[in-house]
Order: structure tokens, then C-alpha cells, then sequence
């Protein structure tokens, strides 16, 4: 894994904002870990949705959430909606999602 500072979130007042790139019409839906972007570190998203009229940001989230084994709702992509590298908020406790991030990508190693 990577330095704690080019982690690839920021902590808010209502949870987390995380970098995702993500690859639409994958073979597959997953989380493969961590990848580099212009951006920085990034969550690497794989969805079998095809980037069409919001498909797969909807499924972007519903990845994200079942990956962290939380409510669909709580994930919603805010920025860079067509584009690859998106940034999402995840709602909840700061400091539980962290925590709950950190362990989902060490048992990706």
C-alpha cells in the first residue's frame, strides 16, 4: 500500500470524499485495489455498466457500498459524473469509514 498522505480520501463532516477511477464495461464488477492518477491515488472501480446515461455511476456507488458492506444510499458520485477519475462521498462517521477502507484494500493485498 501506499504512504499514508497519498491516500486515496479526505476525511468531511458527514464521512469521506474518495478518488475513484473507474473502467465501465468491465468483464467484471470489483474493487481492484489502488491505482496512480493525475489526481494521485485513486480506489480502482471495475463495473459491467456501461458509461450511458448514468449507468454506471449508479453502479459505481452500488460497488462501492457492497465492497464496503454498507447501504447503497450512503455512496453518491459528485464529481466527474462522464468522466473516469470521479470523486465520491460516502456518508457516516469519519473515522469508521477510514477504518472500514483501510482493512477492505489490506485484504485486497
Amino acid at each position: 500500500m501506499t504512504a499514508l498522505n497519498s491516500q486515496p480520501w479526505r476525511t468531511t463532516k458527514s464521512g469521506l470524499r474518495v478518488l475513484a477511477r473507474v473502467t465501465p464495461r468491465s468483464a467484471r464488477d470489483g474493487i481492484d485495489g489502488l491505482a496512480d492518477s493525475a489526481e494521485g491515488q485513486a480506489l480502482k472501480v471495475r463495473v459491467r455498466a456501461v458509461a450511458e446515461d448514468g449507468r454506471a455511476n449508479r453502479a459505481v456507488e452500488a460497488v462501492v457500498a457492497e465492497w464496503l458492506g454498507i447501504a447503497k444510499g450512503r455512496v453518491s458520485v459528485v464529481m466527474g459524473g462522464k468522466f473516469r477519475i470521479k470523486t465520491l462521498e460516502i456518508c457516516g462517521e469519519p473515522a469508521e469509514l477510514e477504518k472500514l477502507l483501510r482493512a477492505r484494500l489490506e485484504g485486497l493485498k
